[in-house]
């Protein structure tokens, strides 16, 4: 097992230290290595803050046999825990007047001339970042067009093309998210990876994270359900708003603690606006997709909430998947406690049970 202590100056808040807490040290190392054991994944991290304070542990592998422990600065792609940061690009966009969030995305995505309506209803800034669109999950094939390219995504953007009328259910789209990522960029008039990093990434300092391949000793290789290692994909633009984002436990602490900066100046209306229920489950029609790390009782901007239940406070998380890799992440806004987890295996029994064990952790450190 290592430990790793975290002194993240750049991002602590003003005046703040982060002294030892023997309590979430304890307990985040606890978790950490009997998730481990028990489920026998290559490698696991997990993060844990708690008021300011945090710690890092890794377990196992960053690869079969290459002896590497994972650690505050080894590279993960996070897949679709992606769509929070592009849900906070759209905040910002909201908090600064450059765009509203019930206000058409249609006009901005510039590969179509509109996006498919249904019973009168638009699809809204605010159904694309809360999967309320009625875009399916993901493209269907195109003869002539390869799978992201823009001739696909237009083929699949048509009338007819709606599961449901925009608002009035949920479906998981990473479609939406990508679509989201396209009208941003559209309005903000740059490109996406740009304003990701001029609205996120730098504001929060959040310096290894981007999109860009992770590589290296210190990189996790996924592995699929029958344990061969997975090739790494390259990053497509088109699918930026939805995925793609590669980052470390060290990043994904700073993320967590400005999340958690509850009132903090900087950010804070933006913040405000991601971590809103802008979406609430009842009455929805359908409600599919949302629910495998912890049911969904209200949509953030890309943010799943699960109101508080039993011993666990309210939570607001996000899982994602990719290329062999799971991961999650966590946080009780009210509390202060925040945990960040990631597997190197698509095992999916460990990946639903990542997301069980760092919600139970956030409940042990920060009861109702």
């Amino acid at each position: 097992m290592k430990r790793i202590a975290l002194v993240l100056a750049s991002i602590c808040f003003a005046g703040s230290a982060h002294a030892a807490d023997p309590l979430l040290e304890s307990a985040a190392a606890f978790t950490g290595q009997i998730f481990h054991l028990s489920t026998g994944v290559p490698g696991v991290v997990i993060a844990a803050v708690r008021d300011g304070e945090s710690a890092v542990y890794g377990f196992g592998e960053t690869e079969k046999g290459n002896g590497t422990e994972p650690d505050a600065d080894t590279r993960i792609a996070v897949a679709s825990i992606t769509k929070s940061f592009t849900g906070l690009v759209m905040a910002s966009l909201v908090a600064d007047g450059t765009i509203a969030l019930t206000d058409p995305a249609g006009p901005h995505v510039k590969l179509v001339d509109a996006l498919p309506e249904r019973d009168g209803h638009t699809i809204r800034f605010v159904d694309l970042a809360t999967h309320a669109s009625g875009l399916g999950r993901e493209l269907e094939p195109v003869p002539g067009a390869e799978k992201y390219t823009d001739a696909a995504f237009a083929a699949n953007l048509v009338d007819g093309a709606l599961l449901f009328a925009p608002g009035t259910g949920i479906s998981y789209s990473n479609i939406g998210f990508d679509v989201l990522g396209m009208a941003l960029s559209g309005a903000a008039g740059m490109p996406y990876a740009d304003l990701m990093q001029a609205r996120v990434l730098d504001p929060l300092g959040l310096s290894a994270t981007g999109y860009n391949v992770p590589r290296g000793e210190n990189a996790f290789t996924g592995y699929d359900w029958n344990g061969n290692a997975m090739a790494v994909e390259q990053p497509i633009s088109n699918r930026f708003g939805a995925s793609s984002l590669t980052t470390t436990p060290r990043d994904m602490v700073g993320y967590l603690e400005w999340n958690l900066d509850r009132f903090g100046v900087e950010g804070a209306e933006a913040r405000a606006i991601s971590h809103a229920a802008h979406l609430i489950r009842d009455g929805l029609d359908p409600v599919f997709g949302l629910d495998e790390s912890g049911r969904m009782d209200a949509m953030g901007l890309g943010w799943v909430i699960m109101m508080p239940e039993g011993n666990r406070p309210l939570i607001i998380q996000k899982a994602g998947g990719t290329n062999g890799i799971f991961s999650y992440i966590a946080f009780a806004p009210t509390r202060g406690v925040g945990v960040f987890m990631a597997i190197n295996q698509f095992d999916f029994a460990a990946g639903m049970e990542m997301a069980t064990v760092a919600n139970d952790l956030i409940a042990a450190l920060a009861p109702r």
